[in-house]
């Protein structure tokens, strides 16, 4: 990890939005008093990512713009059951962790029951029988997260690595109105 940064997470913030509004990195190195290679490293990738994101809206607002207009509100109507689809599945991985945790907190909590120095005695093997049923029925309310994390294993890391710049990123995104970004894109390219 390199050295800390002297600005704060909401002056990286400003600067990410100053960007986006068209002000030269130059002028924001200079403004925030840190070196251009800084804020290029921070930024650049993600920059990039937020006018393609801005231009697909554009794409697809105008796609849509193009049907009718009970078509355009299928196609709306059709995107919210999609998203909430997704957020749904989101939620039941988190709910199939936090389930995972608790049933595994529970299988640790029955372990202590286990006499050691009579393991295998009626009561010990009774304890340890509901300790295999708790552990594996926590490992199974897991497998989906398991997966998910799997699957989005170098994803992950990244959103680890660079968590509180993401999620702005990501808020302003996922807040932003189609008309918003675009303009948002346009002004940025222009500028």
């Amino acid at each position: 990890m390199g050295r800390p940064s002297k600005l704060t997470e909401a002056q990286w913030a400003e600067i990410g939005e100053k960007l986006l509004t068209g002000i030269s990195i130059r002028d924001l190195a200079a403004e925030y008093g840190v070196g251009k290679s800084a804020i290029s490293e921070r930024f650049t990738g993600r920059n990039r990512t937020i006018r393609t994101a801005a231009e697909k809206l554009v794409a697809v607002e105008t796609q849509i713009r193009a049907l009718t207009i009970p078509e355009q509100h299928a196609v709306r109507g059709h995107a919210a059951r999609l998203m909430a689809i997704s957020n749904h599945m989101a939620s039941a991985v988190e709910y199939g962790a936090a389930t995972s945790h608790r049933l595994a907190a529970l299988a640790h909590s029955k372990v202590q029951e286990v006499d050691d120095s009579r393991p295998l005695d009626d009561e010990s093997r009774e304890a340890l029988k509901d300790v295999a049923v708790l552990t594996k029925m926590a490992n199974d309310a897991g497998a989906m997260a398991m997966t998910m994390l799997s699957a989005h294993k170098d994803r992950t890391q990244r959103v680890l690595d660079e968590a509180e710049v993401v999620e702005a990123d990501v808020k302003e995104i996922i807040g932003m109105d189609v008309r918003d970004a675009a303009k948002a894109y346009q002004d940025f390219i222009q500028n």
